[in-house]
């Protein structure tokens, strides 16, 4: 196998990729535009003229918004490879968040999809250099600024690219990623799981996220891999498609897409009849349901997956354990947007239940102020993939490391004595019990999800009490919703027999649904209450019927509900 490569910055790659694999296929979408690597640098070179042109010269900002396409790439390395700034920005920011980003960035140009431009006030585009349609490269807004000098090859230490998270937290900061960043952060990622000419992406995470940006993206194009994007959003029915179509071998995702899998398609099949129940409820029996599955689950994915990186949130105990009996070829990352993003990770034969691997090459991790009892502490990280810090916020930055220059994550964590990580939550969550006790609401939700009629939740503490905030799956509600509108149909339809009113018939069906309801959280309750420790158990089940607002790796907005 060839030696990895280490890249001094973006530019760098960009110039190797598009010499070296020129004739092999870039970034396509599924049934459309696609581009050859030495047609991406056609293109590029194209965007990175329209800009100077328009006066966006060395350490501009360019601001980018789209949804995943082949002239995405396209539009990111216009800015890197030629010592411009890209601002990302996720397709899902409100018209407020994109202002906020663009104001704060000074970005000087945008580069925007047609499906998006409409988040794009006029006001914002008139302050601009120029506007360019990232699906036609072409220019749709000038201020006709004088045209910018020829730009310098950006250096190592450069800033490359300023990336604002949605967070959990509410708080929107801009992560400061210089080259060297970014470019070790690919070189530990190829160490951990080397890629190959013939590989096969499949990209359905937005390439705004840092995750996505840096592994499905500019991981590929070290070795001249194909990247292949959907035209249209990832419905589970349109992603079948997609995954019988490009028969992918790796493929990036958040836990949420794996665990829906899962509880809507595998796990009703172990539970259809009361034989197959009973042969799951044993331990030999689950192995043998959960292998055979997984063949089934290999086929859905094409027959040639070999790496399926789950990352930007905890994987469900449970999912990961079908995935390990299954064999399926799973492997977990943990990292953050200000770690470019990959901290520790785990291929392979260091998969191991509930641990993000290893910290990966270059990276040391730490952690801080251990609980004497149990090891749990806040997980402190040291590396060349650290960020430079909070863009135009020295005081968050300050904050963010310690007095020896570790990055504070915040996460929670202990780490065992073959140097595996294993998070237990995040430090703004947890939750102080009554006698001084570190209760971890995600370890509570894990155990709240895996029940088949739960769809999400939230564990917080009102009043001294644990409360879940429980969204209940949608489709089997719905059942229930359905046998209240029957009866109330049956009801109005004998009236005259029954001497009912519509009105007293609806009320009646109504107070059976609530009942039922009732029913249920106490049936809930008790099945979180009789499977987690004494200082874990919910004093209440409420019923959230909307589903939780999420970032863009799918973690719930906490924020907005531990009020």
């Amino acid at each position: 196998m060839e030696k990895t490569r280490k890249f001094n910055t973006l530019k760098d790659l960009f110039d190797f990729s598009t010499d070296r694999y020129k004739d092999n296929k870039a970034f396509s979408y599924i049934d459309g535009l696609n581009y050859t690597y030495k047609e991406l640098g056609v293109q590029t070179y194209k965007a990175q003229s329209l800009l100077l042109e328009s006066g966006v010269g060395d350490r501009a900002k360019v601001a980018i918004l789209g949804q995943n396409m082949p002239n995405w790439p396209v539009a990111y390395f216009s800015a890197v490879a030629f010592n411009r700034i890209a601002v990302p920005m996720l397709p899902d920011f409100s018209e407020n968040e994109i202002e906020n980003v663009m104001e704060h960035s000074e970005s000087e140009a945008l580069i925007v999809s047609e499906r998006l431009m409409h988040k794009v006030s006029q006001d914002r585009i008139s302050k601009l250099k120029v506007v360019i349609n990232m699906d036609t490269l072409e220019i749709v807004h000038s201020a006709g600024a004088k045209p910018a000098e020829a730009v310098q090859s950006p250096d190592s230490e450069d800033l490359a690219s300023i990336i604002y998270t949605s967070g959990t937290t509410g708080n929107s900061k801009g992560v400061m990623l210089s080259h060297r960043n970014l470019c070790s952060h690919l070189y530990a990622a190829a160490i951990l799981r080397p890629s190959f000419e013939w590989d096969v992406w499949l990209s359905v995470l937005p390439l705004s996220h840092t995750m996505e940006n840096s592994l499905s993206m500019m991981l590929p194009m070290m070795s001249g891999s194909s990247v292949y994007y959907m035209e249209k959003a990832p419905t589970p029915s349109l992603l079948v498609q997609a995954l019988a179509k490009t028969r992918p071998t790796t493929m990036l995702s958040v836990p949420l897409i794996i665990e829906k899998i899962y509880k809507n398609s595998v796990l009703p099949k172990f539970t259809a009849s009361p034989i197959v129940k009973a042969i799951y409820s044993t331990t030999p029996g689950r192995k043998i349901l959960h292998r055979v599955a997984g063949k089934k689950l290999m086929k859905t994915f094409g027959g040639r997956i070999r790496f399926f990186g789950v990352g930007g949130a905890k994987l469900d105990g449970v999912v990961e354990r079908f995935l390990l009996e299954a064999k399926f070829p799973y492997a977990i990352g943990y990292g953050l947007t200000e770690t470019s993003p990959l901290l520790a990770g785990a291929v392979g034969k260091w998969v191991k239940w509930q641990s993000t691997g290893p910290a990966i090459h270059g990276v040391t991790l730490r952690i801080d102020n251990p609980n004497p009892e149990n090891g749990e502490g806040e997980i402190v990280a040291k590396g060349p993939n650290v960020m430079m810090g909070y863009y135009k916020n020295p005081e968050a930055t300050e904050q963010a490391f310690t007095s020896d220059g570790y990055f504070r994550t915040k996460d929670l964590g202990i780490i065992d004595k073959t140097g595996r990580l294993f998070i237990k939550g995040r430090l703004s969550n947890m939750i102080l019990g009554p006698s001084g006790e570190n209760i971890y609401p995600e370890e509570i939700e894990s155990v709240i999800n895996a029940h088949p009629m739960v769809a999400e939740s939230i564990v917080t503490s009102y009043k001294g009490k644990l409360v879940a905030l429980v969204h209940f799956n949608p489709d089997k509600i719905k059942a229930l919703q359905d046998m209240k509108e029957e009866a109330i149909s049956m009801y109005y339809e004998k009236k005259d027999i029954l001497m009912h009113t519509y009105e007293e018939t609806r009320d009646e069906a109504t107070k059976i649904f609530h009942e039922k309801m009732e029913q249920l959280k106490r049936e809930v309750y008790e099945y979180v209450n009789s499977r987690v420790n004494k200082f874990s158990k919910i004093a209440l089940i409420k019923d959230f019927p909307q589903q939780f607002e999420k970032t863009a790796t799918q973690k719930i907005k906490r924020y907005l509900y531990n009020k």
